[in-house]
């Protein structure tokens, strides 16, 4: 059975839980004392910030939520590096399938409060102030009413191979799934006149994307838009990609280098004379988003 994703019924946005146990009787966050509760394979049903990780940081619609692992009990310091199991795999799985996470805050009175639906829009490991590896990942806040995600209005369809999987026939209307976009694919003016100086040919694999009406490519902006990033919408922050390396760029699946060649990807980036992009912003997507060795 599949963790239930979305809102709990009777409890919105907003309701105030006594403790920890509270959480867990109600069912809107089952672990007692572990921050995040989910599974590797389908995705983060919630998240807790309680303060207890010092790389965390909150900033209402914007959250960057450390990863479990690796710190003391007692100094609450950070002390060996995390890996991307367990846990941290399941909330990289949300970023993956768009499925929302429920979030709660612990309050100073000691009390948990809910604070509705998020979306993992990226993740990346990183050195953490104390030295080690950490997993960060970045949660926005969705902006869809409570009523029009509620948990229990409609069940994930099984996965292939899975019993139920495929209809016994053809009969009957196609079953509806509420479901969250993932991400935004922004297309300025901007974008536009990069994707035409590249002949919309991605940048990092040299594909070219022609559908019946007309090539087609997509516009990735190095420093992401928008807070806590506040990356701008200038040709020197953005690429012409085609979606497959549109998502694993922002994914962090790979980044570009200083002299332009691809880190986790062979080659080098395409590059035109009349596009000369941003060091800084080059700079600032590598710093945060290079993936780990092993990629």
């Amino acid at each position: 059975m599949l963790p239930p994703f979305g809102h709990v019924l009777g409890y919105p946005p907003g309701a105030v839980f006594a403790n920890r146990l509270a959480l867990s009787q109600a069912g809107v966050h089952r672990p007692r004392q572990a921050g995040i509760c989910g599974t590797a394979g389908e995705g983060a049903e919630f998240v807790v910030l309680s303060g207890g990780y010092g790389d965390d940081d909150d900033r209402g619609d914007v959250i960057v939520y450390t990863g479990r692992g690796g710190r003391s009990a007692s100094s609450g310091r950070q002390v060996a590096d995390q890996d991307l199991n367990r846990d941290n795999q399941a909330l990289a799985t949300s970023a993956l399938t768009g499925r929302p996470v429920r979030v709660a805050r612990q309050l100073p009175t000691g009390e948990y409060s809910y604070d509705g639906l998020y979306r993992v829009e990226r993740f990346a490991p990183a050195e953490g102030r104390d030295g080690f590896l950490i997993w960060r990942f970045e949660l926005h806040r969705l902006g869809a009413p409570a009523s029009d995600l509620r948990y229990g209005t409609a069940p994930d369809p099984p996965s292939i191979g899975e019993p139920g999987a495929l209809p016994a026939s053809g009969d009957g209307p196609t079953p509806r799934v509420e479901a969250v976009v993932q991400r935004l694919v922004r297309s300025t003016a901007c974008v536009e006149g990069i994707k035409r100086l590249h002949g919309h040919r991605c940048q990092a694999c040299g594909i070219r994307l022609v559908t019946a009406a007309g090539p087609y490519a997509e516009g990735a902006h190095i420093r992401p838009l928008g807070r806590p990033h506040d990356g701008p919408d200038a040709p020197g922050n953005v690429l012409c990609l085609c979606p497959n390396h549109h998502a694993l760029f922002d994914l962090g699946a790979w980044t570009v280098a200083e002299d332009l060649a691809l880190i986790g990807l062979p080659g080098a980036l395409r590059t035109h004379p009349k596009h000369p992009l941003d060091a800084a912003h080059l700079a600032y997507h590598r710093d945060r988003y290079a993936p780990p060795p092993t990629l």
